[in-house]
């Protein structure tokens, strides 16, 4: 027997391994040589079988058979393609504008396991769900985001004949309750929910995730008998239940659920209430996006239960406190499982620890002693746990990643979940005064120093009111979105880069200065007392502008620095978006042009040299701004690997110089008049 287990266990070993070659070699398909002009082998194969679809196999079926007859299955040319060669296909006609209703029929093949629609959401009709529904029963994920022509009545029947769902995203399609129901009901793997901008859901329809006790009081039997009656295909597979006896139903076993911007409830406070209802029901949640969110921590952390009472009778279900009273005895159950593999473990390693006491007698240190010890954390997490119930004071919720704050009860959600490493704030609606909000985003960030990693926040006043929290939190931050936030002329960005040098993404929506008078700071520094971002990526300045004002006003000179030193000091960007910016731009890319024409005649001299400026760079967008086409153009000569900008609106380029450059390019250029 243990050798025809070795056996099978080398079999799959090379298994995998040939997966995983498979998957790298697929993972070429969306990779360029470094220099950017010569496609890999995978992907030239990919886009010549696009091109001989659409020529032969898309435009024989759609002449012959798509409008004449109904196929639940078709033996097509991709039936006896691997799913990942079938996923990728259809990634690449999605992104290229390139997929028809004939050749997603031909693409929905039964080895397919994720199939994303988003950008193409016209071609999801009834017809097509159905043919999902029959074809494509073992699929892992599906998005059908932005669908909104398609009725619930038939999202319902695709959902029951598809159980090994994982991830499901609706975002922005007309969902209701009975949706949610048939969710819980036949896919019981799902981890990834998003039902963000469904304005058909109330939070309260939202609660049958949470298990049975939910379930049976979201829908009456009346509901529930027809929305199982309506599934008459004959390939549906998830179980018929009786309504006069609703099922009692574990917690769906969900990481993500993203549901911001969905209906509203019948009372002001039923946001909160669902979301409490949603934290104590949902173990294993890690990425959280509802509103009022902070609030339901406050509740949960005060106990003040009886506020949600009301909501409770109403949408009968059980009252608050008696799911938070579950979700400690389930917790404290979870730790003593923990508690006794460990001990098991300890006695097994008894005779080995005696071994070890009786060497260090003799002044012998052995090899576990240098490891770190797993107790004390195993002990924490058992903390104040007594009889199998953990105590209320040591009771927290493992999220990582929440969206929907705001900065009022910034603090609870702070105490009840110290994990987190990403949050997104909303800022602008509070009851606190500036100086107040202010004080409390920083206090609030304070529990997550050393280790936060993503923040977004949209705070519609100064910027400088804003250092202080970034001074606390920025050190460790790679992502960074400030929306909305006010400027002067004596605004400086430079401080923001300072607080966060580690970032890999910025992104600042930002209102320009009204008005400076006449009077403008300085912009002129010395080059070595910039900072700089090494890491960075991504990077997205945009001001808003007015349609009616063609150029903006020129008032906020101290941006030329941050500029300058953002765009010498970030050898790694790739994406570059700089929109109505408030000063002048074509001088400071002239000087980086200059820095690179510098360095590739170093180069050519000598080797060791730093990586370049924009010498990564693939995407710019340079919309409103007084860019010259002389700059333009060596920015086309220099940065080899870029493959888009986008020039609209202007106000130095004309149509004349723009054709040219369009014409001698192999980047794509954009320009509007």
């Amino acid at each position: 027997m243990p050798l025809f287990r070795g056996l099978n266990e080398c079999v799959r070993r090379k298994a995998q391994n040939r997966r995983q070659r498979n998957l790298e070699w697929m993972g070429s398909c969306l990779r360029t040589h470094d220099e950017g002009s010569v496609l890999s082998l995978a992907r030239m194969c990919l886009l010549s079988l696009a091109n001989n679809m659409k020529e032969v196999w898309v435009k024989d079926y759609a002449d012959n058979y798509l409008d004449h007859y109904s196929f639940r299955y078709i033996m097509g040319p991709f039936n006896p393609l691997p799913g990942e060669l079938v996923e990728e296909l259809t990634c690449l006609l999605c992104t290229t504008k390139q997929m028809s209703r004939a050749a997603l029929h031909l693409l929905l093949v039964p080895q397919l396991r994720r199939l994303s629609l988003e950008s193409c959401p016209t071609l999801v009709t009834p017809a097509l769900c159905a043919h999902i529904a029959a074809r494509c029963q073992g699929l892992w994920s599906l998005d059908l985001s932005g669908a909104q022509q398609l009725p619930s009545k038939v999202l319902c029947e695709t959902l029951h004949s598809l159980p090994a769902l994982r991830s499901l995203s609706l975002a922005g399609m007309p969902c209701n309750k009975s949706v949610i129901q048939t969710v819980v009901h036949c896919c019981r793997l799902l981890q990834h929910l998003d039902v963000s901008r469904c304005h058909l859901l109330s939070p309260a329809a939202l609660l049958p995730l949470g298990g049975g006790a939910f379930c049976s009081s979201s829908a009456s039997p009346s509901d529930s008998s027809s929305l199982y009656t309506s599934f008459s295909q004959p390939f549906v597979s998830c179980p018929v239940l009786p309504s006069s006896s609703p099922p009692s139903l574990s917690p769906l076993p969900l990481r993500n659920l993203l549901a911001l911007d969905i209906g509203f409830g019948e009372q002001e406070g039923d946001a909160a209430a669902a979301a409490a209802y949603l934290l104590l029901s949902l173990p294993c949640l890690e990425r959280v996006a509802i509103e009022d969110l902070a609030h339901a921590c406050y509740l949960i952390e005060h106990r003040e239960f009886g506020k949600v009472d009301e909501f409770a009778d109403r949408e009968g279900v059980p009252r608050l406190e008696e799911v938070w009273r579950e979700r400690l005895h389930s917790q404290g159950k979870d730790n003593s499982r923990k508690r006794r593999k460990v001990a098991s473990v300890d006695e097994e390693n008894e005779s080995e620890d005696d071994q070890r006491i009786f060497w260090e007698g003799y002044g012998y240190e052995s090899e576990e002693d240098a490891v770190t010890d797993e107790g004390p954390s195993c002990s924490h997490n058992l903390k104040g746990e007594k009889n199998g119930i953990l105590s209320q004071s040591d009771f927290i919720l493992h999220l990582r990643d929440v969206k929907g704050v705001t900065c009022d009860h910034l603090d609870s959600l702070g105490r009840l979940c110290p994990d987190v490493n990403s949050i997104s704030l909303n800022a602008e609606y509070t009851d606190s005064s500036r100086r107040i909000q202010g004080s409390l985003l920083t206090a609030g960030l304070q529990t997550w120093t050393g280790q936060l990693r993503r923040l977004s926040v949209h705070y519609p006043h100064q910027l400088t009111a804003l250092l202080h929290a970034l001074e606390v939190a920025g050190s460790t931050l790679t992502s960074l979105t400030l929306e909305g936030v006010k400027t002067s002329p004596h605004t400086s960005l430079l401080y923001v880069i300072k607080a966060c040098p580690r970032l890999r993404e910025l992104l600042i929506y930002a209102e320009p200065p009204k008005w400076s008078n006449g009077e403008v700071e300085d912009g002129q520094q010395d080059d070595w007392n910039l900072p700089q971002l090494p890491n960075l990526c991504s990077l997205t300045l945009s001001f808003s502008h007015e349609y009616s004002q063609r150029r903006p006003v020129m008032s906020l000179m101290s941006l030329m620095n941050v500029l300058e030193c953002l765009l010498n000091g970030s050898p790694l960007l790739e994406k570059l978006s700089l929109v109505s910016l408030p000063c002048p731009l074509n001088c400071v890319l002239q000087d980086t042009l200059q820095r690179v024409d510098l360095n590739m005649h170093r180069l050519a001299n000598s080797s060791g040299l730093p990586p370049m400026p924009l010498g990564q760079v693939q995407h710019i967008d340079l919309q409103r701004t007084d860019v010259q086409i002389k700059t333009v153009r060596s920015i086309l000569q220099q940065c080899t690997k870029l493959k888009f900008m986008d020039l609209s609106y202007c106000w130095q380029i004309h149509k004349n110089e723009w054709l040219d450059c369009k014409r001698l390019s192999k980047a794509q250029v954009v320009w509007v008049e």
